[in-house]
């Protein structure tokens, strides 16, 4: 385990461990390391809980993502071949109902996310994982990207696209992270 303390413009200490386990301490710029290195020693506890939970988060993200097989180009084209049929008649509809076109789509195996979208390109990836969910959560991710070629942003105005083309949206959402969690229980 690593301990990282940064030094900032903050008036109190905080700390918070990332997803390698490692702490992360921010500290008010002058404060003593003597202070830094009781308020750490003080939190032992806190950091050994607050690491288990994320480590055992960890193990739940990587058995979610483990259902899907990518490790072969046989297995790689299969999701891809899969992944298209899925998606190509949700973009179309979609897209022609909210008067949006997206110049490409391609396909990633991302974990750190379900989709992005790049405004000025006009290009959507989804994420090769989707395959994972249910369909209408599925179809969460198309829409939410294709509301970003209305509004860049995760603002009111967005939020009133999805609210508008995608009413489940909040309910979907829920469900995809529940899945993620649920993968080790």
């Amino acid at each position: 385990m690593a301990i990282l303390v940064t030094y900032r413009m903050t008036s109190r200490l905080s700390m918070r461990i990332v997803k390698n386990g490692d702490v992360h301490v921010s500290a008010p710029v002058g404060l003593r390391k003597k202070e830094v290195v009781r308020f750490i020693m003080e939190h032992r506890d806190w950091i050994a809980k607050a690491r288990e939970k994320t480590a055992v988060r960890q193990r739940q993200r990587t058995a979610f993502f483990n259902q899907l097989p990518l490790r072969t180009k046989e297995q790689k084209d299969d999701a891809l071949r899969k992944l298209k049929v899925l998606t190509a008649p949700m973009v179309e509809q979609h897209a022609a109902r909210m008067g949006v076109q997206p110049r490409e789509i391609y396909y990633k195996p991302m974990i750190s996310r379900w989709g992005m979208c790049n405004v000025k390109a006009r290009s959507i990836c989804f994420s090769t994982y989707l395959l994972l969910l249910p369909e209408w959560c599925v179809e969460h991710v198309v829409v939410h990207e294709l509301c970003h070629l209305l509004e860049p942003s995760h603002n009111a105005h967005f939020h009133s696209l999805m609210d508008r083309y995608f009413p489940r949206w909040r309910e979907a959402r829920k469900v995809t992270r529940q899945l993620t969690k649920a993968a080790e229980t």
